[in-house]
This record gives structure tokens, C-alpha cells and sequence, in this order.
């Protein structure tokens, strides 16, 4: 499943080549212009119908992860993270280091050493090492650098009701969705564009948005669900198995307001489960596509996804295939040509 191959794959912001690679060999037979940026930002148009709209969907390639910063004489690794990761999820963790993905877990003191006043809060980073094994600086040295990126070591399952565990739902989810997407929708043109090191501040989403300068731009996410009991329904982001969340607005940006109903009402139209992503908490790609050059109209679709940033996100396969069947039902739409300025 390609979406197995893709969270499974290491792509920690700005190290993304492996998940780019594999996109690009899902892709090349399916577009019609293919090229990466300076950044690294995989930017694919299919040709289809002539429009006056240029519509462009995006979703990130990276991940959250770790970067090694030292190697104490013991051999143990010293790290920081890359995005954003609650630091509470560390502990015992097992990982891959590197290109050759060495395998390491990530430790600290044991419980039956720590004094009452560490047990009651979060370890710092600064506290934790990454043991891969070796007992000497230059043992570990053979097979571990300062810059290595780390990737949580954690494999896609199916369990349950039609869910899925996995690490970097954000936004892998968004990824194949996208890639499914340029590989069955024909006769439509828009550009599909993979961007790099969102989780650091959408780095990669501006500089591509000025080389496309959509008109219309659908961001693709992973999302954070928080749908457990005794939490009033208004703190609650999104739910499990209620369909695509559409954005209301995030830190980065105020959704438009028009075609937010627009996509509203073909999900209706359709009948395809929906639900609003109500929380204001985080921020996406839209941040820096919507203010590119002249501007573009953006809204966010998302899959929700709990225990989001961490190496064992869960999701619902029923909530990814009506994603899917929006995102096919807003291209039917566009190819019509009702979307307009007032869209």
C-alpha cells in the first residue's frame, strides 16, 4: 500500500529525498511537467482542459524528527529535535540514524534514580542520549556523524475498526492522497505540488507557490483529533470517522470564507461525511501560499489523526477514502468551469 511505503520512509524537514524519490517514481507516468526546485519541492502539472483558473493541491513531504549534535565519550548521542515534538513522547523510543538508518533508542536516568522532583515533570532533551550500542565516542563514530538526521523507527499497522498506526501521518496522509490523485484524475489541469520543510516554518510552500501562482490552492493535511471523553465539544479539533475536516482558520491564515461553503456544499451534494477543523491552534502551507505574490485562494482539507507529531499517529481508512471522494468531486466541479472569481 502506498501509503504504508510512505510512513514508513524517513523524511525528517529538509532531509526529505527518500520520500521525494518515492513520489516521483508514483508520479513520472502520470504528469505532464515534473520538476524539482532548489528546495527540493516536487512541482507536477497535468494537462488537461483549458481553464482560466490555475489550480494547484499541496501537501508536505517531511516529518518531525531529530538531528544529532554531539557524541559524548561513552559513545551515547546527543540530539535536538526538528519540528514540533512533545518532548514527553521521547523516552525509549526506538529510532533510525542516518542514511544507513542505524538503529538506537532513545534513553535517560531510570526511574529508581531520579528524585521526586524529576519524576513529577518531562525529561529535557538535554537529559536524553540515543544508545545505539556502542560503548566508545569513537565506536559510535564508525557509524554516526554530527548533522545525521533521526527518524522514529515505526511500522504501519491495521488494527482495529478499518484504523491505522504509523509514524509522519503528518503528512504522508496528504502526500498520497495527492498521488492518488494525479495518477487517476484525467483530463483536468491543475498542478500537484509536494513541498518540503513545512514543520520548520513552511519553508518550501513559498518559494513553489511563486513558480505556480495558483489562482485557487487546496492544501492536503494530516491533522490533530482530539476526540476523547469529558472534553467540552468545542475543544475537540476533529473527529474519527466523521470525514475530511475543512479549516475554519489557523495561526497562519483565515480560510476564505467563499470557497470553504463551496466545498461545503459539494461534499452535500455528493454525500460525503464532512466536518469543520475548529481549533485555531497550528498552522499549514496556506500560511505562506495565500499571501504569494497577487494572492491565492486557499482552503485546508485534513485527515484527522491522534496522537499527531508522534511515532504512533492513528487514523481512520474510512475517514482517508472520503477525502479522497471530496477531493475527486471538487475536480469534477472545476472542470466544469463554475469556479469564478467569486468562486
Amino acid at each position: 500500500m502506498l501509503l504504508k511505503k510512505l510512513t514508513e520512509a524517513s523524511g525528517v524537514s529538509g532531509n526529505e529525498k527518500e520520500v521525494r524519490d518515492i513520489i516521483i517514481s508514483e508520479i513520472k507516468d502520470y504528469v505532464d511537467d515534473l520538476k524539482v526546485d532548489k528546495l527540493g519541492n516536487v512541482i507536477a502539472y497535468k494537462n488537461g482542459k483549458s481553464s482560466s483558473k490555475i489550480f494547484m493541491i499541496t501537501a508536505h513531504m517531511d516529518e518531525v524528527g531529530l538531528i544529532v549534535t554531539d557524541i559524548d565519550d561513552k559513545g551515547l548521542i546527543k540530539f535536538t529535535t526538528v519540528g514540533g515534538i512533545d518532548k514527553r513522547i521521547l523516552v525509549s523510543k526506538p529510532v533510525l540514524i542516518g542514511d544507513s538508518k542505524i538503529p538506537g533508542v532513545i534513553g535517560s536516568k531510570p526511574i529508581h534514580l531520579q528524585k521526586k522532583s524529576e519524576r513529577e515533570k518531562a525529561i529535557d532533551i538535554d537529559s536524553l542520549y540515543i544508545d545505539i550500542g556502542t560503548d566508545t565516542k569513537d565506536e559510535t563514530s564508525k557509524y554516526v556523524k554530527i548533522g545525521d538526521y533521526v527518524a522514529f523507527d515505526s511500522i504501519y499497522v491495521e488494527f482495529g475498526d478499518n484504523m491505522i498506526k504509523a509514524k509522519a501521518l503528518d503528512n504522508r496522509v496528504g502526500c498520497s492522497l495527492l498521488v492518488e490523485l494525479i495518477k487517476e484524475v484525467k483530463d483536468i489541469s491543475f498542478y500537484g505540488v509536494f513541498t518540503v520543510m513545512e514543520e520548520i516554518g513552511l519553508r518550501g510552500a513559498g518559494p513553489a507557490a511563486y513558480y505556480v501562482d495558483p489562482d485557487i490552492s487546496i492544501v492536503l493535511e494530516g491533522t490533530l483529533c482530539f476526540d476523547v471523553p469529558k472534553i467540552d465539544s468545542h475543544l475537540i479539533p476533529t473527529y474519527i470517522n466523521k470525514g475530511p475536516a475543512i479549516s475554519l482558520m489557523d495561526r497562519t491564515t483565515i480560510f476564505n470564507k467563499a470557497l470553504r461553503e463551496r466545498i461545503v456544499d459539494i461534499a452535500i451534494k455528493n454525500n460525503i461525511p464532512y466536518q469543520y477543523r475548529k481549533s485555531s491552534m497550528g498552522g499549514n502551507d496556506s500560511g505562506r501560499i495565500h499571501t504569494t505574490k497577487e494572492g491565492s485562494v486557499t482552503a485546508t482539507i485534513s485527515v484527522p489523526c491522534r496522537n499527531i507529531h508522534s511515532p504512533t499517529s492513528v487514523m481512520s481508512k474510512k475517514d482517508y477514502e472520503n477525502t479522497y471522494k471530496l477531493l475527486k468531486a471538487i475536480l469534477k466541479e472545476y472542470e466544469k468551469g463554475e469556479f469564478t472569481d467569486g468562486i
